[in-house]
Order: C-alpha cells, then sequence, then structure tokens
C-alpha cells in the first residue's frame, strides 16, 4: 500500500474505490481523538506544499467524535458542539506518513482543509560561534551558551546519562 491515498470524483483510476474505502476507515478510527483543523487557500500553483501549515488564528483543536463517511461525505461532531458536521468532497488526499488528511471541499475549489493529530511545534533557536561557558560536578553539567549579538543565554543542564551522549557525539562528529 502506498503511504499517499487519493480519492477523487468520478475518477477511473483503478484503486479509487479502495482508497475511499481505506481512507474512511483511518477516519472513522479518529473517534476519540484529539485532532488539528486547518483552512487553507489553495496556492495559484495548486502545490499544497507552498502552503503555510504553522498554527494560525483560526485553527482548530477539539476531540473528534463520530467520524463517519457516508457516500463519499465526511460527518463527525466536535467535543465543543452537539450538531453535527459534514463536508462533501471532490477529492480526498491521506498522506499516511504524516497521518495528515487534505479534504478539498465540493463546495470551495479554492479551499483545503488539513485534519491530522497534533504534533508537537518546537521553537527554534539558531545561535552561531556563542560565548561557551561550563561547570560539571558530580557526574552532570551546565553548559552557558551567549549570543551577544541576539541578546540571547541559553543554559543547558545535563544529568550523567545525558553528558554522556553528548560527549559520545562530539567524539563521533570529530573523526
Amino acid at each position: 500500500m502506498s503511504n499517499n491515498l487519493t480519492w477523487q470524483q468520478n475518477s477511473s483510476e483503478p484503486n479509487n474505490r479502495d482508497n475511499l474505502s481505506a481512507i474512511a476507515k483511518w477516519w472513522s478510527n479518529l473517534e476519540d481523538q484529539e485532532i488539528a483543523w486547518q483552512q487553507r487557500l489553495i496556492p495559484e500553483g495548486g502545490d499544497l506544499q507552498d502552503i503555510d501549515w504553522q498554527p494560525q488564528k483560526f485553527d482548530e483543536k477539539f476531540i473528534l467524535l463520530t467520524p463517519q463517511l457516508r457516500g463519499i461525505t465526511i460527518f463527525w461532531r466536535n467535543n465543543k458542539a452537539t450538531e453535527e458536521r459534514n463536508i462533501t468532497p471532490s477529492k480526498l488526499q491521506l498522506d499516511l506518513t504524516k497521518q495528515q488528511l487534505y479534504v478539498f471541499p465540493q463546495s470551495q475549489s479554492q479551499v483545503v482543509i488539513s485534519i491530522q493529530l497534533p504534533k508537537t511545534v518546537y521553537q527554534k533557536i539558531t545561535v552561531k560561534n556563542p560565548q561557551i561557558a561550563t561547570t560539571f560536578k558530580d557526574g552532570s553539567g551546565i553548559i552557558l551558551l551567549r549570543d551577544e549579538t541576539e541578546k540571547l543565554e541559553i543554559t543547558l543542564t545535563l544529568d550523567q546519562e545525558k553528558l554522556n551522549q553528548l560527549r559520545e557525539r562530539l567524539q563521533t562528529t570529530d573523526n
């Protein structure tokens, strides 16, 4: 089975029906799980890779209740609301690697909805050639990184195990 499944309305692709069935099963397995729901405009080129999926104001996270596919229409309830909701798609794309479903609504051809299990978003900090200070005692250590230009100070406190991992990794990159 491919890691990407696509179902498209009125498609003559031989796997179209099987893909819809697999997507329906994935969708129903999200029962009682928290999902991230994001809606974006499709860029002019149509490439989903060009969409900024970083969290935005109107994105939602909620517990998905009674997710079902009836015919080609997706049904669900949100744990914060009582009424059942639905969307009839013209196309569905499931990325099994990312556990992310893209829904292309029939009623809004310029919109794509992403539904996925929430993932941790890490804040990234790049420090170039920082000042370094270290203190080690009783098997653990503190590493202080300071970047004067950015006015940033990072303190890393490492127990014996993490300190040994760092030493090993530094030694293997030296060779």
